[in-house]
């Protein structure tokens, strides 16, 4: 059954009607399979191994081909220095297909002229985990009320400044509550209850092969950490068996090579005497 991707007004129409489904992906494999699924809305970002993301810029357009349904967000672990760098790296992810900017770092000032160019930006709330050491780490946030209002006063900030979204992460679910009905653009959840827009998930999360440290708000649904320590001792055996059929010259099996006529090869032999 087909479905009409969401465009940026429908994104914003959902609020309030119907959660959004949210999901972070690797690969073009990973797209292809929220694509399936109905995922609402996934996310992408590129060449940022510190996040364990080693994307190239090419794979985002694989994901987009994979996905051409599915809600787009790119960017985030990028870093950029200026107005103009954002500008370009935002009209850059446009170009391949993405719906949505995410811009969880970006100032005021810089959502305010990308919104006045028409570029939607997400930006992000709560634990922001670019700015980690300015809030004592990755901890929660927003378990006081002097913390809980300063989320809130965030929030409607970056909706002023021309923000479309944000993700709200690790946040009391009361909390997140009301501070999604306080404002008119999209909260996503990451650790902050059902009562936001949306929900956000990370695909490595919810496969269950997150290497590393767990994030408590993650939910695992499947095993693929033990499936493929499994197919990694497999592609170890493969490749042994390989280098053994090589060293001892098993490579003239009838069913992977040609034949040659055997007039035609005594010719060739006359032939080859002249070298």
């Amino acid at each position: 059954m087909s479905r009409k991707k969401l465009t940026v007004y429908d994104y914003l129409q959902c609020k309030g009607k119907r959660q959004l489904s949210v999901m972070f992906v690797h690969n073009a494999d990973e797209a292809a399979a929220a694509e399936e699924a109905g995922i609402d809305m996934i996310c992408t970002s590129h060449d940022a191994p510190q996040f364990g993301i080693y994307n190239s810029f090419d794979e985002l357009k694989r994901i987009r081909e994979a996905a051409p349904t599915c809600f787009m967000q790119s960017g985030g672990a990028v870093r950029v220095a200026s107005e103009y760098e954002a500008m370009k790296l935002s009209h850059k992810y446009l170009d391949i297909g993405a719906d949505v900017i995410y811009g969880g770092n970006w100032s005021y000032k810089w959502i305010r002229a990308l919104r006045d160019e028409y570029v939607p930006i997400n930006s992000h709330v709560g634990l922001v985990p670019g700015n980690a050491t300015w809030i004592g780490g990755f901890v929660a946030q927003g378990k006081t009320a002097d913390k809980a209002i300063r989320i809130l006063e965030h929030t409607i900030e970056l909706q002023e400044a021309g923000a479309i979204g944000v993700e709200l992460e690790v946040v009391p679910p009361k909390v997140a509550e009301v501070i999604t009905k306080k404002v008119d653009i999209m909260t996503l959840s990451m650790g902050s209850g059902s009562q936001c827009d949306g929900q956000y998930l990370f695909a490595n999360d919810v496969l269950g092969y997150t290497k590393g440290k767990i994030p408590r708000h993650a939910r695992i649904y499947k095993d693929f950490k033990k499936e493929f320590d499994r197919l990694q001792l497999e592609r170890v055996k493969a490749f042994k068996e390989f280098h053994s059929d090589t060293v001892n010259k098993k490579f003239n099996d009838s069913k992977i090579t040609v034949k040659i006529d055997e007039s035609e090869f005594e010719k060739f032999l006359k032939l080859s005497e002249k070298y």
